[in-house]
């Protein structure tokens, strides 16, 4: 490992074994990251709230497709939602998920 690795701020040294549920929830917050139309989604809601109906529109998903991809990500607790009469909207949860989203679209573009 060279030198720059070494000095990232990291809390987890090469001791500490990580348990089930841990390992569980990074394999499963990665899986969200490695869907497509998630990262579209969860890129929107950077930003600011929508609206299923409006998140459908702005990335020309389907409603059911935009619900689907919504249920998971709000099952992971990265997004959550308020209701305003029969419209519920969506927006961020996690601040830690969408640093390392941003990093992931910065770094790809990085040349």
């Amino acid at each position: 490992m060279n030198e720059d690795m070494n000095k990232g701020e990291t809390n987890v040294s090469k001791e500490e074994h990580l348990d089930e549920e841990t390992l569980f929830v990074v394999s499963q917050t990665f899986k969200a990251l490695s869907d497509p139309t998630r990262i579209r989604i969860l890129n929107l809601l950077c930003s600011d709230e929508h609206s299923v109906n409006d998140i459908a529109e702005i990335l020309n998903l389907s409603q059911s497709t935009v619900s689907h991809q919504l249920r998971f990500l709000k099952n992971l607790r990265l997004v959550k939602f308020r209701r305003e009469g029969t419209t519920l909207y969506y927006s961020r949860d996690d601040d830690h998920v969408m640093n390392l989203l941003v990093q992931a679209i910065e770094h790809a573009a990085h040349n």
